[in-house]
Order: structure tokens, then C-alpha cells, then sequence
């Protein structure tokens, strides 16, 4: 492909994100390889160029914009470089017209801005992620595994922590393989050790997804107790078993909820858990450094809808707390009524709970709980808040 080829290829993936992105469809990863695999005559060359123009246009648009074009033309707009290759030869992108608009540059939506927790360093919320590993205490220690990945260093006051350059082939290597490291952001890490949970508890992940959380919690326990993930949707459940396999976490148990009747699902154990984790979910704005494009999905009938889901959750999670037990509120969310708000209004509507510093050197206290932020913490964004049951 010619430079100006690749440029066109980019604004005919961004009209499909685009236009994804409004309508709920597979996120941009997913398209891209999509469009890589019918087209075989593009070389590695050309699908890493193609894919750094759709991302560095997507990164720099907060709103969502009418048309790649205009996105691409964003782009071009402050690098010369890339205007000049919209020249109208073959396979290229038409000249740019005087005055033709290009999407505007943000980090964050307009209407979202105001609804950020205000310590945010908004510029730092697209910053390139590194890949941040936790060492798996299951099968090893760090001092083993980190002469094994070439450039690893340690995560200061995270034991467990190990940070890789950007993009670095974490899936290949044998480390990986035999179940010695997981892919864990930093903050991810952080939130499982505030829940601070032993050998021999009950505990229950409730919103575990894939089960990132869940496999630190089992390393934590040693393997003895009960760990429950649980979750509504069957085919995230799923992805959970193998990477349980490879972690030697076998001990850890599934549990698919009925939506809507999660209560119903969740009775049997009922002031039976020690500690209770509810990773919600919620906007992802604390992770706009690994998915930009998920700006483009939001809107404020979504954030409401969020909003009222991550009470509803907490609601039927917190019977399930035995008495003294704790529960851990975690999202990867940086908007206060995701947070800080929400945690406030469950302590009103529920009797007998009380929230409890969270003791960890990093982050920034915000209300009940603690933030972190790309920009203060280098992890992902996260809130989260401990809640303690009374006696």
C-alpha cells in the first residue's frame, strides 16, 4: 500500500467504528482485524501504519465524529506530514478542501468534563498503557519471575507488580505459559489488596467478569477457602476456567446469576461472606488509555443507566456480607456519580454500614474511598471504597 493508501484505508475503518460505536456494534479492535483479514495483500508494514492512523485519530477526538474523514482530517489539520497525502492519486483520500473541517481535539466530551472527580488530570487520560503484570504467588515469586521477562521492573509497593514497556508479547512468553505472571494493571492489583482477604475465608467476586480480580484473590488466599466468581453472563464465566487452569487456581468456584434475579441466585449465601467484591459495571473512564474509542459509546442516557445498575448491584451484594464482613465497591470509572456519589448514597440507604479508610500508599482519599488516576498513579483510573457491615 503507498502512504496515501493507508491513509484512506484508515478513514474507511474510522466510518466503521463510527458508525459501530453508535450503534453498539464490535469495538475497533475487532473491526480492524476484520478488515486485515479480507484484505491479505496488506503486509505487516501497512496494517501497523494503518492502525496507528485510526488510533492516533481516535485519541484525539473526544466527541464522536460525523465521518472518518473528518476524523482523519483532524489529523492532518496538525501534521503536515499527513495532509500532504491526501492528494487524489489512486487509493488516496481526496485533497482537502479550504475550510473542510476536521473533528475537533479533546480529551474528555464536553458534557462529560463537569462530571469528573475533580482532582482528574484530564491530558493524562491518553496516555499510552504500559502492560503491567501481576506474579502469580500460586506457582512463584518475583524474584524468579521477573529475570525471565527482559525489561521488567518492579511496581513501587506493589510486591507482586512487574511493568513492561507498551505492546511488549506478554502471551509468548514462557512465563505466561506455565501461569508464573497475569496481565494486571496496577490499579486492578491494588483493589484486590484492599480487600485484604486470608487463607481459609469466604469470598465472593461478584461481578468477576473474566476473573482478573478472582485469580489475584486466589493467589491471596493460598488457594484455601472459599472463592466464588459470579457473574450474568455465561460466556464471560467461561474465559475464566482455563486462566484458572494455568494459574493453578482450581479451587476457585463459578456461579452464573439470572439477571434481574441475582438476589434469587445469591441466597444460600446470605451472611455467609467474609468479604464481598463488587467491580461494577460502569463508563470505563478511568481506562481511556487502553480503550480511547469507548468515548465515543458514551452518552449520559448510558452514564444514567450505569448509574442505576451499580446501585441495584450493591443493593442485593450487601446481604450477602456476614456480619463484620466487608465490602469492596471498585469501578474503573473517574465520574463522582459512579463513586464517590454512589457509595454516599448506598451508606444512606442501608443501616449499620459504615465505610473504613482505605490504607494504601498510593491514590488520593475522595469521599469515602480512594482515587486513582493515570496521571497521579500511572495505573488505570479506579475508585473504590471498603465497607464494613456491623456486627
Amino acid at each position: 500500500m503507498t502512504p496515501s493508501a493507508r491513509i484512506q484505508a484508515a478513514i474507511d475503518l474510522l466510518d466503521a467504528i463510527i458508525a459501530s460505536a453508535r450503534d453498539g456494534g464490535p469495538a475497533a479492535d475487532t473491526l480492524i482485524a476484520r478488515y486485515f483479514k479480507e484484505r491479505r495483500y496488506a503486509g505487516s508494514r501497512d496494517r501497523r501504519a494503518v492502525r496507528d492512523h485510526v488510533y492516533d485519530a481516535i485519541r484525539r477526538a473526544a466527541e464522536r465524529p460525523e465521518t472518518g474523514r473528518a476524523a482523519m482530517i483532524g489529523v492532518a489539520l496538525e501534521r503536515p506530514e499527513i495532509a500532504a497525502l491526501f492528494d487524489g492519486s489512486a487509493h488516496a483520500p481526496l485533497p482537502i478542501e479550504p475550510g473542510e473541517a476536521g473533528a475537533q481535539a479533546e480529551a474528555v466530551p464536553g458534557w462529560l468534563q463537569p462530571l469528573l472527580a475533580a482532582p482528574v488530570e484530564q491530558d493524562a487520560l491518553l496516555g499510552r498503557a504500559p502492560v503491567d503484570l501481576r506474579v502469580n504467588r500460586l506457582k512463584g515469586d518475583p524474584a524468579r519471575v521477573a529475570p525471565m521477562l527482559r525489561d521488567a521492573v518492579a511496581i513501587a509497593g506493589l510486591p507482586d507488580g512487574l511493568r513492561l514497556p507498551e505492546g511488549y508479547p506478554v502471551e509468548q512468553q514462557t512465563a505466561w505459559k506455565d501461569g508464573l505472571v497475569e496481565v494486571q494493571d496496577a490499579g486492578s492489583q491494588w483493589i484486590s489488596a484492599a480487600c485484604g482477604v486470608q487463607p481459609g475465608m469466604t469470598v465472593l467476586d461478584l461481578c468477576a467478569g473474566a476473573g482478573g480480580k478472582t485469580l489475584a484473590l486466589a493467589a491471596a488466599m493460598a488457594g484455601r477457602g472459599t472463592l466464588i466468581a459470579a457473574d450474568t453472563i455465561r460466556s464471560r464465566l467461561a474465559r475464566l476456567e482455563p486462566r484458572a487452569q494455568r494459574a493453578g487456581a482450581t479451587f476457585i468456584e463459578t456461579l452464573l446469576l439470572d439477571q434481574s434475579h441475582e438476589a434469587r441466585g445469591l441466597e444460600a449465601l446470605n451472611g455467609q461472606t467474609d468479604v464481598v467484591l463488587v467491580d461494577a459495571p460502569c463508563s470505563g473512564t478511568g481506562t481511556w488509555r487502553r480503550n480511547p474509542e469507548a468515548r465515543w459509546r458514551l452518552t449520559q442516557a448510558r452514564l444514567d443507566r450505569l448509574v442505576g445498575e451499580q446501585a441495584r448491584i450493591l443493593d442485593f451484594a450487601a446481604p450477602t456480607v456476614a456480619p463484620g464482613g466487608l465490602l469492596v465497591y471498585a469501578t474503573c470509572a473517574l465520574t463522582d456519580r459512579e463513586g464517590r456519589g454512589q457509595v454516599e448514597a448506598f451508606l444512606r440507604r442501608h443501616d449499620g454500614w459504615s465505610a473504613e479508610p482505605v490504607d494504601l500508599p498510593v491514590g488520593r482519599a475522595h469521599g469515602a474511598g480512594l482515587l486513582l488516576t493515570p496521571g497521579h498513579d500511572g495505573s488505570d483510573g479506579f475508585f473504590f471504597a471498603r465497607l464494613r457491615r456491623g456486627a
